[in-house]
């Protein structure tokens, strides 16, 4: 399958967002060969314990990790639940113990809004040898997104992956509920660094601007496009 993930400003593809999909759907827990009814999308950011929220997430149809994320184990309260159906990444991320487990089982997606710019197409050394990638299409999906921010087209802004993830997900499945949790830059767009839930904090990126996207996720609050799940 050929996905296009160029910088053109062309029309979209439709064959391309209904494979992507079919492709997610694919990894759903849901009715078989029906797209998923609801979807947990995960962020980093840390979080108090809260069985309830680890069951929320881990009952969604589809749950969609990112990057170095963090899942309950034996060790710890229950806070953001242990399955993962698909990750989105990139390739800066720094890869937690739960990244690559059971991979095999998992669809990735590769985020590349650099690609727009300056990143290389190569992948780190330490990436798994068999493991295939699907990248999100710029085109479709990266470039929409930087307008409904209101970024200028040729600047090197994009948003975080939480929220193109949140993008993503309810442009492929607008009928289903799509929960969040773990993004802390809806109640704190100020911040200068992310903590991580796995990990050491990382500073916020050039490319980021926390204000808008708090912005828009809050108004997708609202208009009940997602639910936040403290």
């Amino acid at each position: 399958m050929s996905v296009l993930h160029t910088t053109s400003e062309a029309p979209p593809v439709p064959e391309t967002r209904e494979l992507l999909a079919a492709l997610l759907a694919a990894y759903s827990r849901g009715e078989p060969g029906s797209p998923p009814g609801s979807v947990a999308i995960v962020g980093n950011a840390p979080v108090d314990p809260d069985p309830g929220r680890a069951a929320a997430v881990d009952g969604a149809d589809l749950v969609i990790r990112m990057t170095s994320f963090a899942v309950d184990t034996d060790d710890r309260a229950p806070a953001l639940g242990r399955r993962t159906d698909v990750v989105m990444l990139h390739r800066g991320l720094v890869a937690s113990p739960h990244t690559f487990t059971d991979y095999t089982s998992r669809l990735y997606l590769l985020v590349e809004p650099g690609r727009l710019h300056w990143e290389p197409e190569t992948l780190p050394d330490w990436w798994p040898a068999d493991l295939g990638f699907l990248p999100v299409p710029n085109r479709e999906f990266t470039l929409p997104l930087n307008r409904l921010l209101g970024f200028p087209a040729t600047a090197a802004t994009w948003s975080t992956t939480g929220t193109l993830t949140a993008y993503l997900v309810t442009e492929l499945f607008p009928d289903a509920r799509v929960l969040m949790t773990g993004m802390s830059i809806i109640d704190q767009p100020e911040q200068t660094s992310f903590a991580h839930a796995w990990g050491a904090a990382v500073d916020v990126t050039a490319e980021h601007r926390l204000a808008a996207e708090a912005s828009l996720l809050r108004r997708w609050v609202h208009d009940g496009r997602i639910e936040v799940i403290p």
